[in-house]
């Protein structure tokens, strides 16, 4: 069996004595009571730039109501004071964006408009986070608490005896670049915004948030501001206003807030449809939802720290994409018009670029009535603006990342059986954005260098080239955006064959292989070419040269549509498994796999993404690369190097590595933690590895899953106990290393044998993944 059965036996022995795995040998009493939303611990992440955010929101809600801190993406937990509670964050964003309308509670007269000035301290020991709560203590003795429902946010504070109780609300200052506010007290209980900025990165949008607040008991006075002039009893203003109670003998204030990205008759609509209640209520709804929502993935086994890292990932995975849409099914297009969502419900922000990989898979598996309407979304703003987006927040492009990543998110939608009924539209619009680029008048970018790349099958590396449009330019990478290029025309190919467009899929696939226009024989590795077809840059393969946030080292791994072509231009299934071993630094990683994991994979911050030869597991481009053993006959090497990867994931603050980008670290998570991973993404191809549960039972929605549920077992597994002795599927043996959605959709069981060394199983030839043609 290619010559391997000798190295494992070699390995076997050093590996058996090695703690390799996140998983205990002796496995935690499971749970029997208590709520899953207990175990989610909504601070993982809000330390060294994994940027998620503590505060309450429902699962994929418009309203994410969270304090922010001073950091430039909300909260971050080594800071001690909190300018405001703010309706919008994304988990996980690299750049700046949202923290529309940060909202604090104060006491005494208001003097200080400036939220830098009058944030207030506290300390984590005051603190407390679960899915759909947030509170905290503040050193002013105010408590604050924080509930939601899908587009409002619900406030409850709790302030000393005093008659000089204030709530400000800060129009004029957010996360993202302000461009204009405006602020007006209705009435005794009533105050409306209307926020207009633009932000992420570079200054794209504009768009403009729409707010109304509406509070539990009449305030005894108010006032706005306009710069650092306040006048008390105006009713108008475009900085921020305050009220004013009496609580010496009633000390709580409730107020709810509603938004809308459409108008203000969207954000009343928004109040009278989902306002109106008490905190308890909203707070005990929000705890609900969650748990449904986390009950569809009962995990048996593994230690308490464990399993708080998985489902806190999990929360993590549906907090995102969002609604955009009012309850009256408007939604603002990114035409800047007002459509209507007629049989769907409308969502938005996408960071496409990240959750292509992990999370639309994730929520194809799991939500897949919300992931449907997700891909109806992505389409809308083809047919509302004319063109498929590349990262979009809210109603505008911000044209972040590059490559082509909205084909394999669509083409995962159809693969899933997620788009039936509107499968050739969505096919004219992904034909449109792959042999085209969005005209002038069009904010988008699209495949920006699709030009050179038709003509002469790769992407040219132009660093000097001015940007056309306000984001990121494919141009300056354009080793990396040839092969998005490359990877988004195979999915589609086996879309267009799956619709019967069979000239379409023969040219697709054919341009499928342009990776290979960028390989530079001389090196070993992919490279960067200019215009003239030279190679260009350091041919030092650590050097990054033409790769966004990555390095030829790491992104050699990325031809998931033709490992085997891949292979033979490395030079054959030994280099390749020796290169593989050498970027995982798979010797050291035996010895101690967390230390390793630690030390000589995270090699610096969170955005050091440049001059390295070793696996990056903060970002994207290599999230797949520890499956690629599966197709190089050792697939033992997988679990080692997917186990000691989850070791990254830990419970506390620091628990996650790299930003979250919209939950796709998480799914990553996830998917690697139950044994089941999207191999080929933008199809239908899940990699097998062991998961680190005894058991997982996953719930599935009957009419996109017939068998309705699906259980993971892999009895026994440990860390010394970790490697696939044999797979069985409802019984039968299974001898590839992958699985398929079309098998996947009537399986009830997928049983794994573990054992203390690794086996014959998926040694074979025929056990690799498919080549896509």
């Amino acid at each position: 069996m290619r010559g391997i059965r000798r190295t494992r036996l070699c390995l076997a022995g050093v590996m058996a004595a090695s703690a390799l795995i996140a998983t205990p040998a002796a496995p935690a009493a499971e749970r029997t009571d208590g709520h899953l939303t207990d175990l989610v611990n909504p601070f993982i992440g809000s330390q060294n730039e994994g940027n998620t955010f503590p505060g309450a929101a429902v699962p994929f809600g418009m309203v994410q109501l969270s304090p922010d801190t001073g950091h430039m993406t909300g909260y971050d937990y080594t800071q001690d004071r909190i300018r405001g509670f703010s309706l919008v964050h994304l988990s996980g964003v690299g750049c700046r964006l949202g923290g529309d309308l940060p909202v604090l509670p104060t006491t005494g007269d208001v003097t200080q408009t400036d939220y830098t000035k009058y944030a207030a301290g506290f300390r984590h020991q005051d603190e407390t986070a679960s899915p759909g709560y947030y509170r905290v203590g503040l050193a002013s003795g105010i408590r604050a608490e924080l509930t939601a429902t899908a587009r409002t946010g619900v406030q409850r504070y709790t302030f000393p005896a005093t008659d000089r109780a204030n709530v400000l609300l800060n129009a004029a200052q957010s996360l993202h670049k302000g461009v204009s506010s405006t602020v007006e007290v209705l009435d005794n209980r009533t105050v409306r915004t209307a926020i207009t900025g633009h932000g992420f990165c570079r200054d794209t949008g504009p768009y403009t948030v729409y707010t109304i607040t509406r509070f539990s008991r009449p305030f005894t006075a108010y006032g706005t501001w306009d710069g650092q002039t306040v006048t008390p009893g105006s009713r108008t203003g475009p900085g921020g206003a305050y009220v004013r109670f009496d609580t010496t003998k009633d000390r709580t204030v409730e107020a709810t807030t509603a938004m809308s990205y459409v108008d203000a008759r969207g954000a009343a609509g928004n109040l009278g449809a989902e306002g109106g209640r008490s905190f308890d209520t909203v707070r005990e709804r929000a705890r609900e939802e969650w748990e449904k929502r986390l009950a569809g993935v009962r995990a048996h086994g593994g230690s308490t720290t464990l399993r708080r890292t998985f489902y806190s990932s999990l929360y993590r995975s549906f907090l995102a994409p969002n609604l955009g849409g009012d309850t009256d099914g408007r939604y603002f297009g990114w035409d800047r018009r007002i459509h209507h969502a007629d049989g769907f419900t409308y969502y938005q922000n996408w960071s496409l670029w990240d959750t292509y990989r992990t999370q639309v898979q994730l929520l194809a598996l799991l939500a897949p009535h919300e992931a449907r309407d997700m891909a109806r979304s992505v389409v809308a703003i083809d047919q509302n603006g004319g063109w498929l987006p590349k990262w979009g927040y809210g109603p505008v492009e911000t044209n972040i990342m590059s490559g082509d990543p909205v084909t394999p998110f669509l083409t995962t939608a159809y693969q899933m059986g997620l788009l039936k009924g509107f499968e050739e539209r969505t096919y004219r619009a992904l034909k449109k954005n792959a042999d085209g680029v969005p005209p002038r008048g069009n904010p988008g970018i699209g495949r920006e260098a699709n030009a050179e790349y038709l003509a002469h099958g790769f992407a040219p590396f132009d660093k000097d080239r001015a940007y056309a449009k306000m984001g990121d330019s494919d141009y300056h990478h354009g080793a990396s955006v040839t092969l998005e290029y490359a990877l988004a025309d195979a999915m589609l190919a086996q879309m267009a064959r799956g619709l019967g467009h069979q000239a379409d899929a023969e040219r697709y696939a054919a341009r499928a292989q342009n990776y290979r226009s960028i390989f530079d024989p001389s090196t070993g590795f992919f490279r960067a070419r200019d215009a003239s077809g030279s190679f260009v840059g350091s041919a030092d393969p650590t050097a990054g040269t033409g790769f966004h946030e990555g390095t030829a080292w790491q992104y050699q791994w990325l031809v998931p549509q033709d490992v085997p072509g891949m292979v033979r231009l490395i030079g054959g299934e030994r280099a390749a498994n020796d290169r593989l071993d050498s970027f995982f630094a798979y010797d050291r990683l035996l010895a101690d796999p967390a230390k390793t994991a630690r030390e000589a994979w995270v090699h610096g911050n969170a955005y050091a993404y440049y001059n390295a030869d070793k696996y990056n597991p903060m970002n994207e481009p290599d999230l797949i690369a520890p499956y690629t053993y599966l197709s190089t006959g050792q697939p033992w090497k997988t679990t080692d190097v997917v186990h000691a990867a989850l070791t990254l994931f830990t419970d506390g603050p620091t628990g996650m590595t790299g930003n979250d980008d919209l939950g796709t670290m998480s799914a990553w998570n996830v998917l690697s933690s139950i044994g089941l991973f999207p191999i080929q993404p933008g199809y239908g191809t899940w990699g097998l590895s062991t998961p680190v549960f005894d058991r997982v039972d996953l719930v599935l929605d009957r009419q996109y899953w017939p068998s309705g549920h699906l259980t993971i077992a892999a009895p026994n597994t440990s860390a010394a106990d970790r490697y696939i002795q044999s797979v069985r599927t409802d019984g039968t043996a299974h001898r590839r290393t992958y699985l398929t959605t079309g098998a996947l959709r009537s399986l009830r069981s997928l049983a794994f044998t573990v054992g203390s060394r690794p086996s014959e199983w998926g040694t074979s030839p025929d056990a690799a993944q498919p080549v896509l043609k």
